[in-house]
C-alpha cells in the first residue's frame, strides 16, 4: 500500500498504514479533523522532524486533506548518458534533478521531457518508465501550496555539453557518476534522495 510522504523543507509528514518506529524524532498525530494548510505553519515551530498520520487507506486520505491546499503539478528526470553518468543541476544552493510545471494542454510525459531539456539544454533520446511521485509543500503570498512532480527515468546516446537554464535559478548542470554522488547526498532535498532511492540507481 502506497505511502504519501509530503515535505514541508526538511520535515515530512507521512500518511502511512505502518509507522517506522526507527525513525527518531517523530510523533503520530491524529487524522480527524486535521486542516493540512493550517499545520503548514505549525510544522516549521515543532521540534519533531516527522509526523506520522496513521490510515488504512493512505490514498483515500492524502485525497481529502489536499481539499484544503491548491495543487500545482509538475514533471521532472533522472537521466542517464550512455557512459553511465546522471544528469544532476543545481539550483539556488543545492543540488537537484531537473523538473517544471505542467503547462496547458501538456501531458505529464511531454512535461518532463521538455523541463530536462530546457533546464540543461541536452537533448532527451529516450523516455522510460516513471520512477515514483514526490509531494512538497511551500507557502506563496500567502496560500499554502501543494507541488505534485511525476519522475521520470531517462537516457541519452552521448554525454553532451550541458546548458544551465540561468533564468530559473540553475548554477550549474553536470552529468556524475556514482561515485561522485556522495556530495549530492550531503547537500540536496529529500524528495530527490527519495527519487534517486526509487529509481533503483542508487543500488
Amino acid at each position: 500500500m502506497q505511502n504519501y510522504n509530503i515535505y514541508i523543507n526538511e520535515k515530512a509528514l507521512i500518511i502511512t498504514s505502518v509507522v517506522n518506529n526507527q525513525v527518531e524524532k517523530a510523533q503520530i498525530i491524529d487524522g480527524q479533523h486535521f486542516d493540512l494548510s493550517k499545520f503548514y505553519d505549525e510544522i516549521l515551530e515543532r521540534k519533531e522532524d516527522h509526523f506520522y498520520i496513521l490510515s488504512d487507506n493512505p490514498e483515500e486520505t492524502f485525497n481529502e486533506l489536499t481539499k484544503t491546499v491548491k495543487i500545482i503539478e509538475a514533471a521532472g528526470g533522472l537521466v542517464e548518458s550512455a557512459k553511465e553518468t546522471f544528469l544532476f543541476i543545481k539550483r539556488l544552493g543545492k543540488w537537484d534533478l531537473p523538473k517544471g510545471k505542467l503547462e496547458e494542454d501538456e501531458v505529464i510525459e511531454e512535461t518532463a521531457v521538455r523541463e530536462v531539456e530546457e533546464e540543461c539544454g541536452v537533448v532527451v533520446n529516450k523516455l522510460n518508465q516513471k520512477i515514483t511521485d514526490t509531494y512538497h509543500m511551500y507557502k506563496m503570498k500567502d496560500q499554502v501550496i501543494l507541488k505534485i512532480t511525476y519522475w521520470y527515468s531517462m537516457s541519452v546516446d552521448e554525454e553532451t555539453e550541458l546548458t544551465p537554464q540561468t533564468e530559473e535559478d540553475i548554477t550549474e548542470a553536470r552529468w556524475l557518476g556514482k561515485s561522485e554522488w556522495s556530495m549530492v547526498f550531503e547537500n540536496t532535498y529529500p524528495s530527490i534522495l527519495e527519487v534517486l532511492k526509487k529509481s533503483g540507481a542508487t543500488n
